[in-house]
This record gives C-alpha cells, structure tokens and sequence, in this order.
C-alpha cells in the first residue's frame, strides 16, 4: 500500500468525522461541554506519568518526571485554569453599552504537534479547543506519533463516556507529509494550531487559512548585580535541565553583570553547572549544529554526559547543563543560537544597559517575539526591560521554561507561546480558549442616530435635474440618476431616454 495515499485518505476521513461531530456539538450547552472537558482533564492527568514516559521511550527526547509534570500541566493545571471560562452562547454583556458577546466556534481545527513536548501538547490543544465547542484532528511528528495517539484516544474515550460525539476529538496515526498537508488544506478545517520548528510554522501559514503558528526562540537571561544570586543560580540550571531543554522557553544564553559574573558561576557550579573550556565549545557546536545552521536532531533533549559523548569530550556525572563562554551572537558563534539540548551560552556585560544590547542581539538572533528572563531586585532595571525587549514574555526571578508556560506565573498555562507579528505569529498570546472562538455582537441602538441621516438626500443641483440638463458622468461613462422627487411622467421619461443614449454611447 502506498503510504502517502493511505495519509491522505485518513485525512479526510478524519477531517470529514470531525466536521459532522462539531455540527452536533454545536449545540452544547455549557455545562454539557464543561463535564466532557473535566472527563477528559481527568483522563489525560490519571495517564500523566505512562504518557510522559511513553514520549521518552519513542522519541528519546528528555526526562520521564519532567515529561509528567508538564502533562500534569497540561490536563489538571490548565482545566482549572478554564473551567470557569464561558464559551457558550453570551460569554460578556454590557449593560451601559447594551452589548452582547456571543461565543462561536471555529469549526474543526488541525493541531500539528511537534516531537519535544508530544504528550503535554495534544492534552493543551484538545482541552482548549474542545471547551471552545471545536472539533479537532491532531496530526504528529512522525516521530511521536505512537504516544499522541494513545493521548489523543484515551482523551476521546473519556469524552465520548461524558456524552461528546464520536469523532470530535481524532489523531492522524498515519503520518506522511502529504496527509499532514491534505488535512490542512481540507475544506472542513478553519483554522490551523501549529507547533513546532519553523518549516512547519511556515507551512502552516503558507495554506490560506486562519492560522496560529509559533515556533523557535532564542531566550536570553539576564542576571543583575542587584539579583539574588543564589535564587538565580538554582534557578537557572534547573529550568535548563527541565526537560533536558526542550522547552521553547528554555533559558538559551546568560547575560551576567560583570561585577557579580564570577560569583554567579561559582553558585551555578554548585548547583551542576560544568564550564566547558574553549575547544570543548567548539567540538560542541560542531556537533549541535549543521552548517545551516540547523540544529542536529541527534542532539536534542540529550544529558551532558551523552553529549559529551557523541562530541568526544570529558565532563563529571554531576553535570547537569553544559555552560560555554562566548563572544560572538550570530553564525560565527554556533552556540549563540537556540540550543534544544543542555548547553548554555555565557555572556558577560558591565551594566544594564550592556545586558540590554547583548540580550537584544540574542533576541534577534532567532528569538524575536518569544521570551526573556531577568533575575533582579531593581525595579527601575526590571520594568526598562519590560519596555523595551521585542519579546511578548518577560519572566521575572522565575525560571523560564516553567513561567512561560504558566506553570510558576500568573499567565495562561499553554504550550503554544505566540511570538506576535515582529516574530512572525499572529498573536504574542499563551494560545488559550480565547483564541479557539470567534465573537460575535448583538448591538442595540444607544445613540439615535443624526437628524441628516434619516431625510433623503438631494443632488447638488436640483434645478438642473428638473429641468432634465445633463448629469454627472459616473464610473460607467453613464450620467447618475440622484434619488429626487420628480413626478411629471414627461420628465421621467426624458431622463430615462438621456441615460440609455449615454449608456450606449459609452459602451454599455
């Protein structure tokens, strides 16, 4: 059997399943839809620590308990997060404005989910885009394929037990390029939740529908000297070994104040960061990295010690991160891009506004729009920064992988974290249910409306038009008839007469 051709064909099928389900569930009531996304909440949360080690076991990607935790994230965090959240019929009223919001959902959705974050990331699309009365058809990386599935069906068995419609909630199980394309571009799907590298992000948005596509960042962490050093250090290392660093919002580079560099690597040694010296660097970014540069797959969610080992260079069993000391942002100085691995860029600036321009120069180094973090007790420093980075999260005295995605901030829990339009998405949102519906407005009349407005209008000569002169060309070469009383049949008839001489004339 030609594989494509059975993609494609699944596709459709799913596609076309989702369409006829959403129709019926359109007419969900809230609480109807409220207990089928509790179902599945509770379904996907109970096989949080199977699934997370599910991910590991197929893609070889990361940290089983880590994996857990953003599944937890995911299901039971992000469903209290929007239970209360009305997306049935009048979601907003205002009485002063007497204005209606009326939630309306888009209709079917394609979810492309990437291989770093497999399991955590259909849990988050099918939630949200269920609670906002969608239907959904999860396609895969293919190299995830086998633990999205069994997400995506233990999810949909649970709805299905609540009362949702069989086939509202799908995943592709065959994965070929062409049927990820089909579903796409089918007729049924409105809109397209994309995760994942930037080649997919664009094809997402190259299909002509509404789409909302993030990919990659490049984020930076800045330490000042007015930090809690010790706070930022743990901190720091921990979220770069969340994971292994899979997570787009992983710390990429620090960004040290000179005065208190040497001390805040002392307190990251201690809590397992390994200093590589210059050559190791280098053997490490010729391993990350293609000519490209593009990062090799081989090398993403790997430990130290197995990095080490496919660079051939030595580092302790206690290492946690890799940390290599740099120069240079941009291609001449590989590790200064977004590292999906455990190895960390080290700057250092004297200042805060030093930080400020090498963070910038990282940012714009593949991570315009994503995130940055700062570890500061100056408010002044912390709110310039706010300001002024092309970053739509900044996350302060926290670790970046986890408040990003909501986990340790008061930001929507998501794992699709929009990069705005100087980053090339849609929205500089955490995608949530809001994003999943549209809006639409039932207005009464609140001002009456102007004197003018509700008299006829008159031409600009009336005796002209009376007298049955000539009128006013309009874009057909023809004269323009202005609505005014003109009763006499004689002059009706001159004016008619007029009009289809010019007419003709003009070629009409």
């Amino acid at each position: 059997m030609d594989n494509d051709l059975l993609s494609i064909q699944q596709a459709r099928d799913l596609a076309v399943a989702a369409r006829a389900a959403q129709r019926q569930f359109f007419h969900a009531s809230q609480a109807e839809v409220d207990r089928i996304c509790a179902a599945m909440a509770e379904a996907a949360h109970a096989a949080a620590e199977r699934l997370g080690r599910m991910a590991c076991e197929e893609t070889g990607y990361g940290v089983p308990e880590h994996k857990t935790l953003k599944n937890t994230l995911a299901s039971r965090v992000l469903w209290d997060a929007i239970k209360e959240i009305p997306t049935v019929g009048v979601v907003r009223h205002d009485p002063r404005r007497k204005l209606y919001d009326i939630a309306w959902p888009m209709g079917v959705v394609a979810a492309l989910t990437p291989s770093t974050n497999p399991t955590s990331t259909v849990m988050f699309k099918i939630l949200i885009a269920v609670k906002a009365r969608n239907a959904i058809v999860v396609a895969p990386h293919p190299s995830a394929a086998k633990c999205c599935v069994e997400t995506a069906r233990l999810m949909a068995e649970a709805g299905e037990r609540a009362g949702m419609p069989p086939g509202l909630v799908a995943c592709m199980s065959q994965i070929m390029l062409p049927g990820t394309q089909e579903l796409m571009r089918h007729k049924y799907v409105a809109l397209i939740l994309a995760t994942g590298g930037s080649d997919m992000v664009k094809a997402a948005h190259s299909v002509g529908k509404p789409a909302y596509g993030v990919g990659p960042g490049n984020v930076p962490v800045y330490v000042d000297r007015s930090a809690d050093l010790a706070r930022a250090a743990k901190y720091i290392v921990a979220s770069k070994a969340f994971d292994h660093s899979v997570i787009c919002a992983t710390e990429q580079a620090v960004v040290a104040d000179k005065p208190i560099a040497a001390q805040l690597a002392e307190l990251m040694q201690a809590e397992g960061a390994h200093f590589v010296n210059e050559a190791e660097a280098q053997a490490l970014g010729k391993l990350l990295f293609t000519p490209g540069p593009l990062i090799n797959p081989k090398t993403v969610g790997k430990s130290p010690q197995q990095l080490a080992q496919m660079a051939g260079i030595r580092v302790p069993a206690t290492a946690r991160v890799l940390v290599a000391r740099l120069k240079e942002v941009g291609r001449s100085e590989p590790l200064s891009a977004e590292k999906l691995t455990t190895v960390l860029g080290w700057y250092e600036a004297d200042g805060w506004e030093a930080g400020c321009e090498r963070c910038l120069e990282l940012i714009d180094y593949g991570g315009r729009g994503h995130s940055l973090v700062i570890h500061a007790q100056d408010d002044n420093v912390i709110m310039r920064f706010g300001l002024e980075k092309p970053v739509f999260r900044i996350l302060v005295n926290t670790l970046g992988t986890l408040g990003a995605t909501g986990m340790t901030t008061g930001v929507m829990p998501s794992f699709t974290l929009g990069s705005g339009g100087i980053g090339g998405a849609i929205t500089g949102d955490n995608i949530g249910v809001h994003h999943l519906y549209n809006v639409k407005r039932l207005a009464y009349e609140t001002t009456p409306p102007p004197a003018a407005a509700l008299v006829p209008g008159s031409t600009d000569d009336p005796a002209q038009l009376r007298s049955g002169g000539a009128l006013p060309a309009n874009s057909y070469g023809a004269s323009t008839v202005i609505a005014h009383p003109v009763n006499d049949a004689d002059q009706i008839a001159t004016i008619v007469r007029r009009v289809l001489a010019e007419l003709k004339a003009a070629g009409n």
